[in-house]
């Protein structure tokens, strides 16, 4: 069985919009918080724990 990659991909971003799954919302009564990815090194010296 052959699947449409356009047809799988309209099928689901129809649904998430209607769900309103990537909808953002500003709640200016929350506290503030950001989280900082951090990613190693290209060349992996100096890896950490942190990093995986």
């Amino acid at each position: 069985m052959k699947h449409d990659f356009r047809n799988i991909e309209k099928k689901w971003q129809d649904k998430w919009e209607a769900a309103e799954v990537f909808n953002a919302s500003s709640d200016h009564s929350k506290k503030k918080f950001y989280a900082l990815v951090e990613f190693p090194y290209p060349s992996g010296a100096g890896m950490h724990v942190g990093h995986v």
